[in-house]
């Protein structure tokens, strides 16, 4: 990766998805709200980049709105969170990811997961959501720029 004045350049690391095989209706006893779905969605995806023999973490963890799990590439930690957003169901369930880069409490701080993100982390997941025929509109872009896709087609990574 380039950066000039040390400066990174700006990454696709967000992705939204459309699939209907994942729970997006019943909330389990575990959830810590009922709209925290994904735990499907985040266990499905251990397994297809483990599959890739990427080392990831055992199981998913919890937030208020979704989940997590770790991952590493090129000995780098990454963190992948997905959370569902409620939409309308005929079209397929919309769901969002993004990546992140594992940081310690300081680092989180000031904004150091956001930084040193690698592109084969990216391209992991990419490869993981596009093995399945279940998932359509894999689509990445930048944070923050909410970059809904307006047809089927998906941007490549």
């Amino acid at each position: 990766m380039s950066a000039v004045n040390n400066i990174e350049p700006a990454m696709q690391t967000e992705v939204y998805f459309l699939s209907n095989a994942f729970n997006c209706t019943e909330p389990k006893d575990y959830f810590i709200n009922d709209c925290c779905f994904g735990d499907d969605v985040a266990k499905w995806l251990i397994q297809q980049l483990r599959t890739q023999g990427i080392e990831t973490s055992a199981e998913p963890d919890q937030e208020d709105f979704g989940w997590y799990f770790t991952f590493y590439v090129g000995g780098i930690e990454h963190c992948f969170v997905i959370g569902f957003q409620p939409n309308d169901p005929s079209t397929g369930d919309r769901w969002l990811g993004w990546l992140e880069r594992r940081t310690g409490f300081l680092g989180s701080l000031f904004g150091s997961r956001k930084h040193g993100i690698l592109p084969e982390a990216i391209q992991a997941i990419d490869t993981a959501l596009r093995a399945s025929s279940a998932i359509r509109r894999v689509t990445w872009h930048e944070p923050g720029t909410d970059d809904e896709p307006e047809n089927e087609q998906s941007r490549d990574v």
